[in-house]
């Protein structure tokens, strides 16, 4: 059975970094694309940013390029989200997911953990 579990989510300011942890268990390969993808309150699900098995192949959203990164430990199947400078319009439910390549695409990810929530106040 897959899971994916996020952790890292809280309360914190405008201006202060935060660093999202998504464990990854029972991928039938390490070979996966891992992605983040964020709701904020009262829109759409949107993509952040995905790696593919080696961190050099990302693809980022337009919005936090600069700010948010990527990287994975593959030999502990863990998946990072390092995310700098928050902002406020950064408060969202924030997800990880699993797909068969990379993709900016929601509906190309087949697993999904339960989300984590980040909170940016000004």
């Amino acid at each position: 059975q897959v899971q994916l579990a996020e952790s890292g989510g809280g309360l914190v300011q405008s201006g202060d970094s935060l660093r999202l942890s998504c464990a990854a268990s029972g991928l039938p390969h390490t070979r996966f694309a891992m992605g983040w993808f964020r709701r904020p309150p009262g829109k759409n699900r949107e993509f952040l940013i995905a790696s593919g098995w080696s961190n050099d192949d990302t693809r980022s959203a337009d919005s936090v390029k600069g700010r948010f990164t990527i990287s994975r430990d593959n030999a502990n199947r863990m998946v990072y989200l390092q995310m700098n400078n928050l902002k406020p319009e950064d408060t969202a439910a924030y997800y990880c997911a699993a797909a068969p390549w990379i993709s900016r695409y929601a509906s190309q990810y087949n697993y999904w953990g339960q989300g984590t929530q980040v909170t940016v106040v000004s």
